[in-house]
């Protein structure tokens, strides 16, 4: 049934029937056929085609199960109790629908018989008829199955007939019908109020016990009794259950490409970040490689929800510039100022962890959440895209090229002339001409081509084979075990490609630097007052962490994930306090939940299945498997891939570009902000029935979506700023996105609207 309090749609469509009703009351006819011949007359007569009428009479009927007789094709009734307890259908009403291509908009008639007529099986004293015609080109929110269940609702009441059964006449009939759908929206919309009362009682109550509970750690204590009880169920269930085995290896080796390519493209902008005026960086590949081993091994273990992948990210890098900017400048250690930074960071982030500050994150809503989803997902994008850009400046559009197409021709050796003017010129244009020659053969053109080429590739085979499941070669079973290798087999065939077919074409390998990795930071070289620098520095960056992380264990612990074991955001943020101190004494790239990585892993180790709503295909989880194993294992053969580094150096760095695109694209599945970003440049016939489509007027819908782009850009805006000092205040504007959405978006947009677009 309707919800007339909150669906906009219901309202609209009583609207459009009480204008252009085709109200026939009291009809002689009892026969079936008769009196919807009728009815479609009356709808159809003058305005529509005659096909529009034949197409309708083929449409309304079916034969029924032993081909003998003909009955309705589709319709809507409603149950009633009856005397002994169980349900029946309510034969006194029918609605009848239709769906035809001929027609050009939707039409609703309703009629009143003098006499019960006899409708088949289920309806054997009809009363009243609802025939609701509508075209194929409908969108989903004016379908004949959505009209048809607002006149449904409205019928459903049995006062609402037996006072209809007294109406005198149209004007009447349609008044009482007004008055109903009015009494009903206020039914339903005070019941949802004394509901929202009470739940904001429970709540207040709540919070009130709690207060007299709360002590220092106590979200820690809670979080632990929340997941030690499954401890050890998280290490069977990577091994338990129908194709357990065959997810948790697919994803173990998802996750190693998934976590070492972007290590190794980090590891490559750390490298370029760190390097000053000798050239040589100050963290590099390698310790990229380490801190990855050592956080993921550690929160795999350790850490309260296992399905939260921890890396160092693009922001991350682009800070650890900010710092090494900033010591360049005022002539500081930069090990030193590193290490302080990253220390008061997990200072401040041990607070958070036992002041429950992640219980503040509760305002942190679904639109934030997709907000961050969609940027990390641009600027993997950018990243890519960034690199092709710099590979075409220095390679394929390098001053070498154009040099080489302006090379002097020499002048003609039978020459006649045999002046010493003519032969020094020609001993001059020689000798430019080699010079030019010599600075030409540093034009490599074909370097940028097979860049776009791995690039391109490496994404679209991968998108390729994680779509494979909607393809319908080999098997199901063969289908989804390509799906999960989407990525392992997408970069090993394009490194193949780009390091053995194309071995000519010499592309750049990463740098690493020598030497032993565990120094410890030499903090003794900072003064008092770099030390308080660094605590400024730190606890910016202790806002960042607090939103990333925060945001990528909300999308982990989604509803429509499934995930049964609960959450952990107070425990889980004490081991990135933690581990992060570790790394940062020892000059090693800090970590925090990633994006797009954690949705992914959730999704790797699921069971899903094609849902199919009014012609829509929707992905849907039917079973989540939450494990620490492949976690563990991953990074297992992360850290032994530390004794293969110079094999790594063959993945072409155009691959691990691929990859970021890959991940950027497949992050975007689920993102509600990108599905009404691409319904503004939709038909509406083709708006998919979604709860905010029923529920909201589609300007509003536009609007919040506007809102959500504002602030995004403004993200971008700082994100992607080449001033380094300008990105410092990237993370306190994730903190500011909170109040913009809880007391700025409420004056443009109702609060019973936002709701349903941003609820979970």
């Amino acid at each position: 049934m309707k919800d007339f309090a909150a669906e906009i749609r219901a309202h609209l469509d009583v609207e459009h029937f009480l204008n252009q009703a085709q109200l026939m009351l009291d009809m002689q006819e009892n026969n079936m056929s008769e009196i919807l011949d009728v009815m479609l007359k009356h709808l159809l007569g003058d305005e529509e085609s005659a096909t529009a009428y034949i197409e309708a009479k083929k449409v309304l009927f079916t034969r029924d199960a032993g081909w003998l007789l003909f009955v309705l094709a589709k319709t809507i009734q409603c149950t009633c109790s009856t005397f002994c307890g169980s349900y029946d259908y309510d034969p006194s009403w029918v609605c009848v629908l239709c769906t035809v291509s001929s027609v050009q908009r939707r039409h609703v008639a309703i009629a009143r018989l003098r006499n019960p007529a006899n409708f088949g099986r289920t309806s054997q004293e009809v009363l009243f008829i609802i025939l609701v015609v509508t075209s194929t080109k409908e969108k989903g929110t004016k379908t004949a199955l959505e009209t048809g269940r607002t006149f449904a609702t409205l019928f459903a009441d049995v006062d609402l007939r037996l006072r209809l059964l007294g109406a005198r006449n149209e004007q009447e009939f349609k008044q009482l019908m007004w008055e109903h759908m009015k009494d009903l929206a206020e039914e339903q919309q005070c019941m949802g109020q004394v509901m929202r009362m009470m739940i904001k009682m429970m709540m207040r109550l709540m919070r009130i016990t709690k207060l007299f509970e709360h002590w220092m750690g106590s979200g820690l204590m809670e979080d632990w009794k929340k997941r030690a009880p499954h401890y050890l169920a998280d290490y069977t269930d990577g091994f338990c259950g129908q194709n357990t085995l065959h997810k948790t290896l697919s994803t173990t080796f998802f996750l190693y490409f998934a976590c070492i390519l972007p290590a190794i493209a980090l590891g490559v902008l750390y490298y370029n970040n760190t390097s000053g005026p000798s050239g040589e960086g100050q963290i590099d590949v390698r310790k990229v490689i380490y801190s990855q081993t050592i956080s993921g091994l550690t929160f795999a273990v350790f850490g309260g929800q296992p399905m939260v992948i921890l890396l160092t990210t693009a922001p991350l890098a682009i800070y650890t510039k900010v710092i090494f900017n900033i010591c360049e400048d005022l002539k500081l250690d930069f090990a030193g100022m590193f290490a302080c930074t990253g220390l008061w960071n997990s200072f401040f982030l041990l607070i958070y962890a036992f002041t429950d500050a992640s219980k503040l994150m509760r305002w942190c809503t679904r639109s934030t959440e997709e907000i961050f989803a969609l940027f990390i997902s641009l600027a993997l994008a950018v990243d890519a895209f960034r690199n092709v850009f710099y590979d075409f400046r220095i390679n394929y559009h390098s001053p070498a090229c154009y040099k080489n197409q302006s090379i002097p021709s020499s002048p003609s050796l039978s020459s006649s002339s045999s002046s010493s003017s003519s032969s020094t010129a020609l001993l001059n244009n020689i000798e430019a001409g080699g010079k030019l020659l010599a600075y030409a053969s540093e034009c490599s053109r074909e370097n940028s081509l097979l860049y776009l080429l791995l690039m391109l590739g490496t994404a679209w085979l991968g998108l390729s084979l994680y779509n494979f499941t909607k393809t319908p070669f080999l098997n199901a079973s063969k289908r989804e075990l390509m799906a999960d290798c989407a990525l392992p087999v997408s970069v090993l065939l394009m490194s193949f490609f780009g390091s053995y077919l194309f071995r000519d074409v010499k592309l750049k390998k990463f740098k690493t630097i020598d030497g032993n990795i565990f120094t410890p930071a030499p903090l003794s070289k900072l003064e008092w007052p770099a030390i308080l620098g660094g605590m400024g520095l730190g606890f910016c960056l202790s806002l960042l962490f607090f939103m990333d992380h925060y945001i990528a264990g909300a999308l982990v612990n989604s509803t429509d994930n499934r995930l049964k074991k609960g959450s952990a955001y107070h425990w889980d943020l004490m081991i990135i306090g933690l581990l992060n101190a570790f790394l940062s004494f020892f000059g090693l790239p800090l970590v925090h939940g990633a994006l797009p990585h954690s949705p992914l892993h959730v999704r790797a180790m699921a069971d899903v299945e094609d849902r199919v709503y009014q012609g829509h295909v929707y992905l849907k989880i039917i079973k989540a498997r939450e494990t620490r194993v492949t976690g563990i294992c991953s990074h297992i053969l992360i850290g032994l891939s530390l004794f293969y580094i110079e094999e790594l150096k063959k993945i072409p760095r155009p691959v691990l570009d691929g990859l970021f695109l890959y991940l950027a694209i497949t992050a975007l599945h689920s993102n509600q902000l990108f599905e009404r970003i691409m319904l503004m440049f939709t038909e509406q016939a083709a708006y998919p029935p979604n709860h905010y489509i029923r529920t909201v007027p589609q300007r509003k819908v536009h609007l919040f979506t506007l809102l959500q782009l504002l602030q995004l850009a403004v993200l971008c805006g700082f994100g992607f700023s080449s001033i380094p000092y300008l990105k410092m205040v990237f993370p306190i504007l994730h903190l500011v996105m909170l109040p913009i959405r809880h007391k700025l978006v409420p004056y443009l947009i109702e609060k019973k609207y936002l709701q349903s677009l941003d609820g979970h």
